[in-house]
């Protein structure tokens, strides 16, 4: 009679078993998530628990689902991220629903944290916040979403510290050895000469003659880091300038203004587009005084007034193109716009096998560009600040905590959580 009974409890056990699991459904439509920016980093926490997790591409705005446990609720608790419990048979019909060929969603398994560096100038040993007079957008949502990350620079890029990271960020910068071409607005300006003076000492302590000799070394440190399987992401002024600084290996593309002596007269001529990710045919700034690099970029002249600047957000197949599809999961497809000092980039200077995921088509501009290299991928995001139009140098910084569901920035956090995606071979 006992061994019935123990037999009929390990039946019930089997048979309950299955029904008393459980995930955890973080929604990610745009009036069902209180906080759409740490929902990535509830996602990111669980992974780093060793926890795999589900991305469900256009399912409900790109919602994120896991395993249910009462430490994952209490975090989504504590980080005031909407979430739904949804039992296991409620689970697979979603799966069943996602994997329907007519429909376009797929389900992505999540399977490990990436390890994220931002190549970032140092931090202020008092305050731990950038000694630069502006803020960058991807530091702001990886501390707001409680996403970790180290901070590097042009030492530890030099110094081979790149193999440890899956995933590099490019905080503002000025890949070309021009100070961002600060120049003729910041000349008088104490942090200009602060920040020139370092760089150049920098730059001398490393080895090189020149700041511009510095960022060449830099830009092919992080090319090879992304040829190898590495993850780039830039925005603003490190977009532009990073490929410029690689089409101009061994030109002086520099004024005397900035490197002390005159650029090559000729350098124009021998830029070598072969050797960038996204851009071709672009010409250089004509005068040292101009703000742009080159003609990449848009420019400050744009003719759109600021209530009217937008962007949209193309939409891909989730079965047949995934890595497209993550970038681009929203909870809009259209996206308001913002500027910097490189805020958009001319179509007509794109390589073929450029990527576009975001563009005002009407102003034949790209806001948001991908593409792979070797074995890796890189994405360039125009624009300083998705929650502040124009962001000008020592405003102040965003606070995150009054743009919870920001469409710009959650593209941010698209391609931090990309790398943890099961790969999965492109179909077209």
């Amino acid at each position: 009679m006992i061994k019935k009974y123990i037999l009929f409890l390990l039946l019930i056990g089997v048979s309950l078993g299955p029904l008393k699991a459980a995930y955890i459904l973080l929604p990610m439509e745009h009036d069902k998530q209180k906080d759409h920016l740490k929902a990535y980093g509830v996602t990111y926490w669980v992974l780093n628990k060793g926890v795999e997790a589900w991305w469900l591409l256009n399912y409900r705005g790109g919602s994120f689902a896991f395993e249910h446990n009462k430490a994952f609720e209490k975090e989504c608790l504590t980080r005031g991220v909407s979430f739904e419990i949804v039992p296991d048979a409620q689970f697979n019909v979603i799966l069943n629903q996602i994997a329907d060929p007519a429909a376009n969603m797929e389900a992505m398994k999540l399977e490990k944290a990436p390890k994220i560096a931002v190549y970032s100038p140092e931090v202020d040993a008092t305050t731990g916040k950038s000694i630069q007079p502006w803020d960058d957008a991807v530091t702001l949502v990886l501390t707001y979403a409680e996403i970790p990350f180290d901070m590097l620079y042009d030492r530890e890029v030099v110094g081979d510290k790149l193999a440890q990271y899956d995933w590099l960020h490019l905080h503002h910068e000025d890949f070309t050895g021009q100070h961002g071409r600060n120049h003729r607005g910041y000349r008088s300006n104490t942090w200009y000469e602060e920040s020139k003076q370092r760089s150049e000492e920098l730059a001398r302590s490393l080895g090189f003659n020149k700041v511009s000799e510095c960022k060449l070394a830099v830009v092919k440190k992080i090319r090879d880091f992304v040829g190898g399987g590495g993850f780039m992401f830039a925005m603003c002024s490190a977009t532009d300038t990073y490929d410029i600084a690689l089409a101009a290996e061994g030109v002086d593309i520099c004024a005397e203004i900035y490197d002390g002596d005159p650029e090559d007269p000729q350098a124009q001529t021998k830029i070598d587009f072969s050797k960038t990710f996204a851009f071709k045919n672009f010409t250089l700034a004509n005068s040292p005084f101009e703000r742009a690099f080159s003609n990449i970029d848009v420019g400050r002249m744009r003719n759109v007034s600021p209530d009217q600047d937008y962007f949209s957000l193309f939409d891909f197949s989730a079965k047949w193109d995934p890595v497209p599809s993550i970038l681009t999961q929203c909870h809009t497809r259209t996206v308001k716009g913002f500027m910097g000092q490189t805020t958009a980039f001319r179509k007509p200077y794109l390589k073929n096998n450029v990527l576009i995921l975001g563009e005002n088509k009407v102003l034949n501009e790209a806001r948001y560009i991908h593409g792979i290299f070797g074995k890796g991928f890189w994405t360039f995001y125009g624009g300083h600040d998705p929650e502040d139009y124009r962001h000008r140098i020592e405003d102040p910084e965003t606070d995150l905590s009054l743009h919870p569901n920001s469409p710009g920035y959650r593209l941010i956090l698209n391609n931090i959580l990309f790398p943890a995606a099961k790969k999965k071979e492109r179909k077209t």
